[in-house]
């Protein structure tokens, strides 16, 4: 999926939309075929990275940019789920300013058959934790299909997303990825998912933004159309 390049910092606040899609049929899954967060998945003809496994649930996140008609697949064209909704108001081609509000998410509905891990291909659980959230200065890693894992800081936290630096890279493909805390204990803690670059500056919207979105009770159908 492509990354917008955005000049940083002069937008007035767009409205958030989001969709609910409905799901294509359920279609049989490769047996036992393994979804992971960081996995390559594919939608229509968009290629992006799968940002977090809910076991318990079997729902997956990734960005809602990364959208397409309903069929999630793996990088060998075998079914792996079904969009189920996303909200994606990422602004293309124009400035952006620091207390502008980015929703860009998507959740998939995973297939009975699929087999679900919360492993990153580094070896780290994926986890989540209400105590760990993004902060300026904090050590952050990101892992996108294309550029693999890659570490450095937060430079920013603005409305509800977070811009990073020194050593956090990206390309096309790395969308929905997810970044995380490293922590000492051998979990990578979630506090974001990658967004797109703004400038010379990797961005990702919060975990706990995503989280209360796609949790929200109501959603608003504003902007039902995949994108171009």
């Amino acid at each position: 999926m492509g990354q917008p390049s955005l000049r940083v910092l002069t937008l007035a606040a767009a409205a958030v939309t989001a969709a609910v899609c409905a799901p294509l049929p359920q279609a049989a899954a490769d047996p036992g075929s393994p979804v992971f967060p960081g996995m390559e998945i594919r939608q229509d003809t968009s290629l992006c990275t799968l940002g977090f496994v809910d076991v318990a649930t079997r729902t997956g996140y990734t960005a809602g940019h990364c959208r397409g008609s309903g069929a999630v697949t793996n990088s060998g064209g075998g079914f792996v789920g079904s969009q189920t909704a996303f909200s994606d108001n990422t602004p293309n081609g124009a400035t952006v300013s620091t207390d502008h509000v980015i929703s860009d998410w998507e959740t998939i509905s995973f297939a009975p058959d699929a087999a679900l891990n919360n492993v990153l291909p580094g070896g780290r659980p994926l986890v989540v934790d209400g105590g760990v959230a993004p902060t300026q200065g904090q050590r952050v890693c990101h892992f996108g299909v294309v550029t693999g894992e890659s570490c450095g800081t937060i430079e920013s936290v603005n409305n509800g997303w977070f811009t990073m630096t020194n050593g956090v890279v990206s390309q096309r493909g790395d969308s929905g990825g997810p970044v995380y805390v490293p922590m000492d204990d051998g979990r990578a803690v979630i506090v974001g998912m990658f967004n797109s670059t703004w400038g010379a500056l990797p961005a990702a919207v919060s975990w706990s933004t995503i989280e209360q979105q796609a949790r929200g009770s109501v959603v608003t159908a504003a902007s039902a159309g995949a994108p171009e």
